[in-house]
């Protein structure tokens, strides 16, 4: 078993991609950054990813109650954001929830899958959207962040190393638990494209939630994607597991995207060989249509630097350059996903 005295060298193998990133345009918005990486970076101390200690215990009686459209269900800020426990606004959106999903394990610092992910799996920006993946691909994943073939190639991300100590700390039951639950969470589309010239100015909060500055004039897009929910209180302050997310992308990226995913343009091969029709999935390969261009942007970036090992994706991504897999996500995004069949 993969131990924390190992994640120098994932430190190491991001800092080499780092440097090798720097002269192929490093897509610093697809990890919630807005500036270049620094050597600073890689010699951040608290990245093995400390157990989580908030949680809800009676002291929010005093607090008022929230509300979301749609339910009749109310929280208190401290049940909306109890580790070990969340708010769940619309359980009739998902199945019965295992327990470790719906309440992790505070003895070991697991956080409730929902906390992150939400009961729907449907998760946000930030984190991978687990409804309808395959059973055999989720659990592929759990062990890739054990062994180390699944890190990540910007040591600024702390979720990422919380995902590879929770994976080691799970029972194979437990793992298996939580997968069969989530391929049974329908995914629905949660992005709604947008080609422009112009984006709102943004900032990442804590959570690693990229947001518009309220009041502050838009900008110039330029070579990236700013992705950020229709509704930020929502998303952030209430947990909303059923909010969605508008992606300002370069005008013209969409058709370029599609003419890279339906040919392969004389650089990789058609998405659909692996991915299946309308990129919705195909036997253990998950689907990735409708998806955030964040994550996807994120997990094909990580297979090109090296933090992330696939051999499947490692010859898809080997020719492709930064600006070809922002087209390619940003055509992604404008597809309709559908339920999962296994």
């Amino acid at each position: 078993m993969r131990t924390m005295s190992k994640l120098p060298i994932l430190f190491f193998l991001a800092f080499t991609a780092g440097i090798q990133a720097q002269a192929i345009d490093w897509p610093d918005w697809a990890y919630a950054r807005y500036e270049p990486i620094s050597d600073e970076d890689f010699n951040i101390p608290a990245r093995s990813g400390e157990p989580p200690a908030y949680s809800a215990d009676g002291s929010d009686v005093d607090q008022p109650k929230l509300a979301l459209p749609g339910t009749s269900f109310s929280f208190s800020d401290a049940e909306v954001n109890n580790f070990y426990g969340p708010a769940d606004w619309y359980p009739g959106d998902h199945p019965e929830m295992p327990e470790l999903v719906a309440r992790g394990d505070p003895e070991r610092g697991i956080r409730a899958c929902a906390f992150c992910h939400f009961a729907t799996g449907q998760g946000k920006t930030e984190n991978a959207h687990l409804s309808g993946l395959p059973v055999v691909y989720v659990m592929e994943q759990f062990e890739a962040f054990i062994n180390g073939d699944r890190s990540t190639s910007d040591p600024r991300k702390p979720n990422t190393y919380e995902m590879i100590r929770i994976s080691e700390m799970m029972t194979e039951e437990e793992k298996l638990e939580v997968a069969e639950y989530y391929v049974r969470v329908p995914f629905r589309s949660m992005v709604r494209v947008v080609e422009t010239d112009m984006a709102p100015q943004v900032e990442t909060l804590r959570t690693q939630l990229v947001v518009p500055i309220e009041g502050a004039p838009w900008i110039a897009l330029g070579n990236k994607i700013v992705e950020v929910p229709e509704n930020p209180h929502a998303t952030e302050a209430l947990r909303d597991p059923r909010g969605t997310f508008v992606s300002y992308v370069p005008i013209g990226s969409v058709a370029k995207g599609e003419e890279l995913v339906e040919t392969g343009g004389g650089k990789t091969i058609q998405c659909s060989a692996c991915h299946g029709p309308g990129l919705r999935g195909l036997a253990s390969v998950p689907g990735i249509a409708g998806r955030t261009a964040s994550y996807n942007m994120r997990q094909m970036w990580d297979v090109k630097m090296g933090t992330r090992v696939s051999p499947l994706m490692e010859g898809v991504v080997a020719n492709l350059s930064s600006e070809d897999i922002l087209n390619i996500l940003a055509y992604v995004a404008t597809l309709v996903p559908h339920e999962f069949s296994q």
